[in-house]
């Protein structure tokens, strides 16, 4: 298998969520056994050449790739979600979408300090997602070595937002 291969299984959904919005779905990858774990072997070859204590994963879709990854590398996954999905204490990050606004959230006591960290989710459209997530991970004192991503649409200059973090992604649009 190689990339190319990823991109064709990438399905395109016009006017999704909202009109205008071209969406990139994931699920026929993740239906694929083959995909997915080719997907995952991509993935976990970039993260070869970073240290890191922990995989955070942004809800929902970024736990798709995170928590597998994690485990294949033996090291912890640190959830970060949308609001009133944690059970404990947790700082709170709003962000704006291409199609609207959200929060994230992120148990207090996720990480020790001086934890190093990537930061991972399926897409990287405007960056504001993950920049919040990026914050989240300060706000616990953990340095945030990579923002890993599978899709890329470099169209909205996501990576323009993350200037001042390492950012990847395997596949762009």
């Amino acid at each position: 298998m190689k990339t190319d291969d990823l991109y064709n299984i990438i399905r395109d959904v016009p006017d999704f969520p909202k009109p205008g919005i071209l969406f990139k779905d994931i699920t026929p990858l993740l239906k694929s056994p083959q995909h997915f774990s080719y997907c995952l072997d991509v993935l976990q070859q970039i993260l070869s050449d970073y240290k890191f204590d922990y995989i955070a994963g942004i809800e929902s879709r970024g736990f798709v790739f995170a928590a597998p990854l994690a485990d294949r590398l033996n090291t912890g996954f640190v959830p970060i979600r949308k609001p009133g999905k944690l059970p404990w204490k947790s700082y709170q990050e709003s962000y704006d979408l291409e199609y609207g606004s959200n929060t994230l959230e992120i148990h207090r006591d996720a990480l020790e300090k001086g934890s190093r960290v990537v930061v991972m989710d399926d897409l990287l459209a405007t960056g504001g997602t993950a920049l919040a997530a990026n914050k989240l991970v300060e706000k616990c004192d953990g340095t945030v070595v990579l923002d890993l991503f599978v899709i890329g649409l470099s169209f909205l200059n996501g990576t323009k937002v993350l200037e001042d973090y390492p950012t990847k992604t395997i596949l762009n649009f």
